[in-house]
């Protein structure tokens, strides 16, 4: 019985990377060429939209030509593991991107030329995801992902990037400053997403630098600590945010027709009201994925201690 080689084939993979590059350049450039040229209808939401296609596009653009420049042999895991960590979160962008641009703007453009280009804007940006987790799955599939110190668990990395990209959208909604300004409560959501940010970003950071020799029960318990304090901050954001939001005893509007931004006929754009539940959704959802986080980290320091008392 034959098994198969842990060892990466570089030159496999680097070509099959090389196949994906073009592709995933010529779609989020077809997608943010059409929202581009619509002009002033494209509306916040067409901007917001064409800037993440733009971030997908330089960034590959970048890589691609790094990987042009250098042999496939002389590449660290480092830099293959920002591949995979940037083809996740490209995935996702353009994925969200897709989502939110249909149901926020496309569904309001009147027939004609331009609701065309926003359709097909949407239809290459559902393209570059498609894209873009075809390489995360010949990057699992090529690796196995076993020499690399970042995805020897998968769950841990693909929560982390669920975290952090989560949090980004939620900071493209606070954009609109009026959301959260007039109310100290509201501040401190905006400070509870930042830092929670920040700290997993670090955390994806560390892994990143391939700290193979950091011992993994200390490490396991400093990821359980920052994942309970996040939980904690996030249910406090989530219930602040609810009750200045969404509760008229604390100046909230309780239901969207109370809304004035929202009682115009026909906009490009979504309403404050909209933008406040988007958040209250997104917290939600982020919070989710911490407990699930919490969850995962404290069954391995269970299991670790677990083999320490039986190895002792």
């Amino acid at each position: 019985m034959t098994t198969r080689s842990t060892s990466p084939d570089w030159d496999a993979l680097f070509g099959m990377c090389c196949w994906l590059r073009l592709p995933q350049l010529f779609s989020t450039c077809v997608a943010f060429s059409l929202v581009a040229d619509m002009g002033f209808r494209r509306g916040a939401i067409g901007n917001w939209s064409m800037s993440f296609w733009c971030v997908c596009f330089a960034m590959t653009f970048i890589i691609a030509i790094v990987e042009c420049c250098r042999h496939p042999s002389h590449f660290p895991f480092f830099w293959y593991n920002i591949c995979v960590t940037y083809a996740c979160y490209a995935a996702l962008i353009c994925l969200s991107a897709s989502i939110i641009y249909s149901i926020t703007y496309v569904q309001f453009v009147p027939y004609g030329p331009y609701r065309d280009r926003a359709i097909a804007a949407t239809a290459f940006s559902c393209i570059a995801s498609v894209l873009y987790v075809i390489e995360v799955t010949v990057m699992w599939d090529l690796y196995e992902l076993k020499e690399i110190f970042f995805y020897k668990h998968t769950l841990r990395a693909l929560l982390k990037v669920l975290e952090t990209f989560m949090a980004c959208v939620i900071f493209a909604f606070l954009s609109n400053t009026s959301l959260y300004l007039h109310q100290p409560a509201l501040e401190w959501c905006v400070a509870v997403y930042s830092i929670c940010f920040i700290l997993a970003a670090v955390v994806l950071l560390l892994d990143l630098a391939i700290w193979e020799y950091i011992p993994f029960r200390p490490f396991s318990i400093f990821q359980l600590v920052l994942t309970l304090l996040s939980i904690l901050l996030y249910v406090s954001a989530l219930v602040f945010w609810l009750l200045y939001q969404f509760n008229e005893e604390f100046g909230g509007l309780p239901q969207r027709f109370m809304d004035v931004s929202c009682i115009d006929g026909l906009s490009y754009d979504m309403c404050t009201w909209d933008q406040r539940l988007a958040v209250a959704i997104l917290t939600s959802i982020n919070l989710l994925v911490y407990m699930a986080d919490m969850v995962y980290w404290a069954l391995q320091v269970s299991v670790q201690t677990g083999r320490q008392l039986t190895d002792s």
